[in-house]
C-alpha cells in the first residue's frame, strides 16, 4: 500500500474561513480582512493580518457550535443561565492569588 499525502486545510486560510462562516458573519469578516490586507502592504501590518485570520478561524469554530446564536442572545438579554466562577473552578481564589504573586 502506498502512502497518500494527507490533505490538511489551513484553518487560517481566508477561503476556508469564508466558506465555513455562517452567512450572517461573512460581511464583517470580509470588511476586517480587506482592511488588514490593505495594512499588510507595510511589514508592520502583517501581524494584524495574522491576528484577524486567527480571530476569524476561532469565530468559525464558535459559530458552528449548536445553539451558539441562541446562547449569545441569552447573554445579551441577560437571561443566560450562569454559574459563579467559584463554583465552576473550585480553586479559583487560589489561582488568582498565585497569578498575582507571580507578577
Amino acid at each position: 500500500m502506498s502512502a497518500q499525502p494527507v490533505h490538511h486545510e489551513d484553518p487560517h486560510d481566508p477561503e476556508v474561513i469564508l466558506r465555513d462562516l455562517p452567512a450572517r458573519e461573512r460581511d464583517e469578516f470580509l470588511r476586517q480582512y480587506h482592511e488588514a490586507v490593505d495594512g499588510a502592504h507595510e511589514p508592520s501590518g502583517y501581524r494584524r493580518l495574522q491576528r484577524v485570520l486567527r480571530h476569524w478561524s476561532l469565530v468559525v469554530i464558535a459559530t458552528n457550535q449548536p445553539g451558539y446564536y441562541e446562547n449569545l442572545e441569552a447573554v445579551q438579554n441577560g437571561t443566560a443561565l450562569t454559574v459563579p466562577i467559584e463554583d465552576a473552578i473550585p480553586d479559583w481564589e487560589a489561582r488568582v492569588a498565585a497569578a498575582r504573586a507571580n507578577r
